[in-house]
């Protein structure tokens, strides 16, 4: 089975809630290589390596996030992988 790539945008309330480590401990669950980071202006960009379900359960996961969290709305973007990532990292 082929390994997707997808990098995601979220808007909403989303740093200060755990939002980055929550997403890290899942991400590791389900074997998910890539990192995620908050931005300037607020909102949280991940990228994420993996298998085409492994990628669209997590991607589920973060339409909720944390409990804390409020997501009013994902950017994502599809592709192949560029660039092989062999973790999962929270980038400060």
């Amino acid at each position: 089975m082929a390994e997707l790539q997808l990098r995601i945008i979220i808007h909403g309330w989303v740093q200060g809630v755990g939002f980055r480590h929550s997403l890290s401990r899942y991400a590791l669950k389900q074997n998910v290589t890539g990192w995620v980071r908050n931005l300037p202006d607020g909102r949280v960009e991940a990228l994420f390596q993996g298998g085409e379900k492994e990628l669209k359960d997590l991607l589920n996961w973060c339409r909720s996030g944390p409990p804390l969290a409020m997501v009013m709305g994902i950017e994502e973007e599809w592709g192949s992988i560029t660039e092989r990532l062999s973790s999962f990292e929270v980038l400060f």
